[in-house]
């Protein structure tokens, strides 16, 4: 099986853009392509991270996206989970049948409605739409869950916005940037109790592109190659109440990972963690999942300070979901700013020690329904 690297990354800011979908998806994929000094021609394969028919009510969705991204007449796939879109890339050239393969995931979230509207259809329809429940329906009673089942605090859950809020500062693709107290957190609306504002994601506009090669072709287009070394994911019950929202897939997802990249115990192996938490409390409950800190112990892990920008494995230096939020697409902005650690290119927001090994990590649906977990190294 051949070795995967990433070789260039290129993103959008999260702020609403004014330009079309096609004209926003256009200029991040010359982007990257000049990046690799590369024609559209001399890319072997496409493929995008899109679930435009679902959030942006387009119904050939490939249709229009397949011009931004530069796919007309090319070798192509879709998948509406990105780093679902990540690894099928991956797999193209690990099968030996091209040697490179452009990835690209995007949405204009400013022009779709929003997110809890549009995640009130992945209830089904006679049973658990009418009761009114969305992602943050669920992810209150899970974080509700959380705090009573393992004595975690609300203002442990805030110090995780105040951490990635203050880290975005220094992301200048990031969508929120304003540093605020665990007292602004507090004060905030409940939206859905325990639930406050500030510690939900925003709806953020995004488009992320990562090119991939073979290791031959790799070495050709980059100094700093970086190496795909394991990938698992797994899929929980459809039903939230069929499930433990305190016990879902991430743990398998990860060992999956791990098994693939050789690692025992990821609190030394790993240098940095890009952690999808579309709510504040679910990066302390991911944390345990992934092996960081022991289960019910988030809040103490986010009171030791390990997790920050200086700590001994920095959570989300680029601000994390919270702070940008495209929807489909920020699965594989984790795994690009995980890229950008291991190459010492994330700017500001640059990790200060070496990153040899990163994990990236992606959740979509009710409660975290489905995890992936990426692991890259240099």
């Amino acid at each position: 099986m051949r070795r995967v690297a990433i070789t260039h990354v290129a993103q959008s800011s999260g702020v609403e853009s004014k330009e079309s979908l096609m004209d926003f998806t256009y200029a991040i994929n010359k982007e990257i392509l000049d990046k690799a000094g590369l024609k559209r021609e001399e890319v072997g394969c496409i493929i995008a991270g899109a679930a435009d028919i679902f959030h942006s009510g387009l119904s050939c969705a490939n249709a229009f996206d397949w011009d931004g991204i530069g796919a007309f007449l090319k070798e192509g796939s879709r998948a509406e989970e990105s780093a679902f879109s990540f690894i099928y890339g991956c797999m193209r050239i690990m099968s030996g049948h091209f040697d490179t393969v452009l990835v690209t995931a995007l949405v204009k979230g400013s022009e779709n409605p929003d997110n809890d509207a549009i995640t009130s259809f992945y209830g089904d329809p006679f049973y658990l739409r009418p009761v009114g429940l969305n992602e943050s329906a669920v992810a209150a009673m899970q974080m509700r869950q959380y705090l009573e089942r393992y004595g975690i605090t609300e203002e442990q859950c805030a110090k995780v916005v105040v951490k990635n809020r203050g880290n975005a500062l220094f992301n200048p693709y990031a969508h929120v940037k304003k540093r605020v107290s665990i007292k602004d957190v507090m004060d905030s609306e409940r939206i859905y109790d325990p639930l406050k504002t500030l510690e939900c994601s925003p709806k953020s506009d995004g488009v992320v592109a990562v090119l991939l090669a073979s290791e031959k072709r790799a070495r050709k287009l980059t100094g700093k190659p970086v190496w795909l070394t394991g990938y698992g994911s797994s899929m929980d019950h459809f039903i939230p109440g069929d499930r433990d929202l305190l016990n879902g897939q991430l743990k398998t997802a990860a060992a999956r990972a791990y098994k693939m990249a050789g690692i025992r115990d990821p609190q030394k192996k790993i240098d940095v963690a890009e952690i999808c938490e579309p709510y504040a409390f679910q990066e302390l409950l991911w944390c345990e999942h992934l092996g960081i800190c022991s289960e019910g112990q988030g809040g103490k892990l986010i009171d030791s300070g390990m997790t920050q920008m200086d700590g001994a494995l920095p959570v989300n230096p680029s601000g994390g979901v919270l702070a940008t939020n495209p929807y489909p697409a920020r699965g594989l902005y984790r795994i690009a700013e995980a890229a950008l650690q291991i190459k010492g290119q994330a700017g500001e927001h640059q990790v200060d020690k070496k990153v040899r090994t990163a994990l990236a990590h992606s959740t979509h649906g009710f409660g975290g329904q489905c995890h992936s977990v990426v692991i890259l190294s240099s």
